[in-house]
């Protein structure tokens, strides 16, 4: 039986047809953003949204997007959330790309009934791309939790 010497990896399974990976791209784009759309909407003072860091209080004290307010993700339920509208869209933002807390504080809002988004990338590349912070150790901040 002969092999072949060179078959493609990207291709052994199929590409979808371009409306299953449009839908599938849009409807990433429905519960992601990024810091650089975050950062422009601040800038031009839209405030459409609500920005929750979802790191510990000590993290947040230490850094955080400015305007962001503080509820880490195990700390998220009815109480804590009923001062939230619901017509209101909440951003979250964890650590960084390897955390996954924002992704449990947009799964813990969006169970509550609020409308979502995740901040891809975090303090860690809020930071990267030079947005200002707020917070006790600012920009020395250590970006390891």
């Amino acid at each position: 039986m002969t092999i072949p010497a060179h078959r493609s990896l990207v291709l052994e399974t199929p590409a979808a047809p371009p409306e299953h990976t449009h839908r599938h791209f849009m409807n990433k784009l429905s519960v992601e953003t990024d810091v650089a759309d975050v950062r422009y909407d601040m800038q031009h003072n839209v405030d459409d949204f609500l920005l929750i860091d979802v790191r510990s209080a000590k993290a947040y004290g230490e850094c955080h997007v400015p305007g962001a307010i503080n509820l880490p993700s195990n700390q998220i339920d009815l109480e804590t959330t009923a001062a939230f509208l619901k017509e209101r869209v909440i951003v979250v933002y964890c650590w960084g790309p390897a955390c996954n807390g924002g992704t449990k504080g947009a799964a813990r809002l969006s169970g509550l009934g609020f409308r979502v988004k995740e901040m891809l990338g975090g303090i860690e590349y809020w930071r990267k791309e030079g947005n200002e912070v707020d917070g006790t150790l600012g920009e020395t901040a250590s970006l390891i939790g």
